[in-house]
């Protein structure tokens, strides 16, 4: 197998996992919604109706994730040269809009219980239910981290965010219902159910920062870049590099540079460096267009950023 199949392939696997991880959040988000609505039927805690309201919108944002991914992983195409890869960052967008919204509506909810508390009942059955849900999403977002450690994912990123934070809210839901049942203390269904509230408010403002990142053409992290840097350095021919510019769209990398060779080089072999250095930066980033602009290392030019690697 070439070295061009071994990226297509890897870009293959990778959208393979991240439908994979889709379907399994839709499922898991689904199965949590009955057995916490059955919950909540038996034992009327406000706290408990928070973690249902959370996996209502997480199953919404699951299906509009699953949908975003599809989107975005359709090859480019006439009229969108440059891929669907913002679909995934739109549907950050749409998941923080749905969070948010649910925790405003449970903040109403908690002020009209902090005021007039109320007892909960088979305190025990929502406790193993909990237990339930921290299980089933501790393997999810395992599985959804080793999605993201592969594929970079800002859709499954932005999934698993609130699936972490889905982990606190139902350890603090035992603790409420713990307390509500075996100690007496009423309001601390409802003063869980704020702090909850408050947490699920901040998760979505992570959500949309990430998002906007990818919108607005953020650059790759410090990290990537100087990976990058290495890679052209490491060409022997290449004398120098600058104006590195990068940036993301869903499943999509977008790298540009300028590489200085030479001024004794014929064309040919210009451009036969510049087709090493790419295929090596694509061997990182398997998901990578990559545009390099030849230089002359004898005519000094207007830059936009200083020279990168000097040998």
């Amino acid at each position: 197998m070439n070295k061009n199949s071994e990226i297509k392939h890897k870009a293959e696997a990778n959208q393979r996992l991240i439908r994979r991880a889709t379907i399994a959040s839709v499922s898991v988000a689904c199965f949590l919604i009955i057995i916490k609505l059955a919950a909540f039927l038996l034992t009327n805690s406000i706290a408990l109706l928070a973690t249902l309201i959370d996996s209502l919108l997480d199953a919404a944002a699951s299906i509009l994730n699953f949908l975003a991914v599809r989107h975005s992983l359709t090859p480019a195409d006439n009229e969108h040269r440059f891929g669907h890869g913002k679909a995934e960052a739109i549907a950050g967008l749409g998941q923080a809009a749905f969070i948010s919204g649910s925790a405003i509506f449970l903040i109403f909810e908690v002020s009209g219980r902090l005021l007039t508390p109320q007892a909960v009942s088979y305190s025990s059955v929502g406790i193993v239910v909990m237990i339930i849900s921290i299980l089933l999403t501790l393997a999810l977002v395992k599985y959804q981290k080793y999605v993201v450690a592969k594929t970079g994912s800002i859709a499954i990123t932005a999934d698993a965010l609130h699936y972490v934070s889905d982990l606190l809210v139902n350890m603090f839901v035992i603790i409420a219902l713990v307390l509500n049942s075996q100690f007496g203390w009423a309001q601390a269904d409802p003063i869980f159910g704020l702090g909850i509230a408050l947490f699920v408010l901040y998760s979505a403002f992570q959500i949309v920062r990430q998002s906007m990142h990818h919108l607005m053409d953020h650059e790759l992290s410090d990290e990537q870049r100087q990976e990058i840097i290495a890679i052209v350095a490491g060409h022997d021919e290449v004398i120098n590099m600058h104006d590195l510019r990068t940036r993301s769209s869903g499943q999509n990398i977008f790298i540009q540079l300028h590489l200085e060779l030479k001024a004794s080089l014929t064309l040919k072999k210009a451009h036969s460096i510049a087709e090493e250095v790419e295929s090596l930066i694509k061997e990182a980033f398997p998901n990578a267009e990559v545009l390099i602009h030849q230089d002359p290392d004898d005519i000094p030019e207007n830059r936009k950023e200083s020279p990168t690697l000097i040998k």
